[in-house]
């Protein structure tokens, strides 16, 4: 089920919310838990045993943890233990199938797996989330949650269940045990919630529609290339974003607090600053339990560059079994080694020019991410500078060019904060009169085009 639905707007959501409010506080981390295991058992309900039997693993562990700190001890098997346990379920669900046939290729084995192996929906994201409330009880920066209601809620919380924002334990563990609701917050995370459908459904799927047909039309031009590649760079930004918006807006109408995880990205002037920017809540959860703890750089320049490699392999391998990821995380890691050397200092005290060079990095970076193996992703850059292409552009490609450049353009102004300044000089008064107003007209049109259209992707579900 995702949010973009009729299914979940119109019947899960309504009952949901219905539910959760008429139900005393006390049972609120109830309530909210079988509804979260109804949604994620939507599509695939065997894998609900799966991710409570994880959760019940690390519950377990992180009470052990903490049992060994009143004892002296820090109880580091029992991290150990569930580390292993946890990449061990990633690598059996997510990697197997790659590692056998990565090593089939290179030793010209023939390992065959007798299952077909179906990756369960937001692992990746539960994973990590559980893998830092163990991480945090060892390193004493939370306390261990004694209740399995509570700590089963904060896991398998359907806002942000399979794709994210990573909440770590610590910042909501005062929130599981108190909740503070109103209709003013209530009302401010329907309008969040809108914004991300709309930048979903009006946005992202809009100009999805050009990279699918400009993905799979075979040989691309050189304008059809940068057509396809920045049709590609606004779906997954508008898709993401918005897929993270409505989480964030449907944690405030529960009464939750989740960090914002996008801050404009495409404004940066460096990879350095588009890290700061994307996907914020995973880069500040490899920062923190990887990165640091590696030595981060404080161990020389040579361990620096090489725990910067480590931390964007994993990045990359994070984001899919497959070498054009890793590629893609390595590319970035090139990046900011020669930022960090010598380049930052210089992008910092230009204007545009900095601008331009981000986009290209982040365009080049989406090339390699977009496509099902490193090779297309190769012959897609390629083809942007020329590379084994037949023609500059063609017919099709000059058409597409002028169909869609009104929407680029929506979408260029979309992903600056020009629009939310501009909305925030209006006066109070009339910018809730144009709140509700504007809100009301989104989901008008998103419902609209969400029955109309049979296009209605969500990219994030590779992860």
């Amino acid at each position: 089920m995702v949010f973009s639905s009729t299914i979940f707007l119109f019947i899960y959501l309504p009952i949901a919310l219905m539910l959760y409010y008429i139900t005393p506080f006390k049972w609120r981390n109830l309530v909210l838990l079988i509804e979260n295991l109804v949604f994620y058992g939507w599509g695939e309900p065997v894998y609900v045993f799966l991710m409570l039997a994880s959760v019940a693993v690390d519950y377990f562990l992180a009470l052990m943890i903490e049992r060994s700190h009143s004892k002296g001890d820090k109880g580091k098997k029992w991290l150990i233990i569930s580390v292993i346990i946890n990449i061990g379920l990633l690598v059996f669900f997510k990697y197997l199938t790659f590692i056998c046939d990565t090593l089939n290729a290179l030793f010209s084995l023939n390992i065959a797996l007798k299952m077909n192996i179906v990756m369960p929906i937001g692992i990746s994201f539960y994973t990590f989330q559980k893998m830092s409330y163990v991480i945090d009880v060892y390193r004493n920066d939370c306390k261990a949650q004694h209740s399995f209601t509570a700590f089963g809620t904060y896991v398998s919380l359907f806002p942000q269940l399979i794709a994210g924002p990573i909440v770590k334990y610590r910042d909501v563990a005062e929130q599981m045990e108190t909740r503070n609701t109103s209709v003013d917050k209530f009302s401010d995370g329907v309008c969040v919630f809108v914004v991300g459908l709309c930048k979903k459904v009006l946005l992202a799927n809009s100009i999805g529609i050009l990279w699918d047909t400009l993905y799979n039309s075979g040989n691309l031009s050189v304008l059809g290339a940068w057509l396809a590649v920045a049709a590609f760079t606004f779906q997954i930004y508008f898709d993401f974003s918005g897929y993270s918006d409505m989480a964030i807006g449907l944690g405030k109408m529960l009464g939750f607090e989740f960090k914002e995880n996008f801050d404009y990205p495409y404004i940066s002037k460096s990879a350095t600053e588009f890290w700061r920017r994307w996907h914020i809540s995973l880069s500040t959860w490899f920062r923190e339990y990887v990165y640091i703890p590696l030595g981060g750089n404080r161990k020389g320049k040579l361990r620096w560059y090489i725990n910067i490699l480590i931390v964007w392999a994993a990045t990359g391998l994070w984001h899919g079994a497959s070498w054009n990821f890793i590629a893609w995380g390595l590319f970035y890691a090139f990046w900011l080694i020669i930022e960090k050397l010598f380049l930052l200092k210089h992008l910092e005290k230009g204007r545009i020019l900095p601008h331009i060079y981000a986009i290209l990095i982040a365009m080049l970076g989406w090339a390699l991410f977009a496509c099902n193996s490193l090779s297309e992703g190769l012959t897609l850059i390629g083809s942007m500078f020329g590379i084994g292409v037949s023609a500059l552009a063609s017919q099709s490609d000059i058409f597409y060019l002028v169909s869609y450049m009104p929407l680029f353009v929506i979408l260029i102004i979309a992903s600056s904060p020009l629009v939310k300044n501009a909305f925030l000089r209006i006066s109070e008064k009339s910018r809730n009169v144009l709140t509700l107003i504007l809100c009301l007209f989104g989901l008008i049109l998103c419902t609209a085009s969400i029955i109309s259209s049979g296009y209605n992707p969500f990219l994030y579900f590779r992860f």
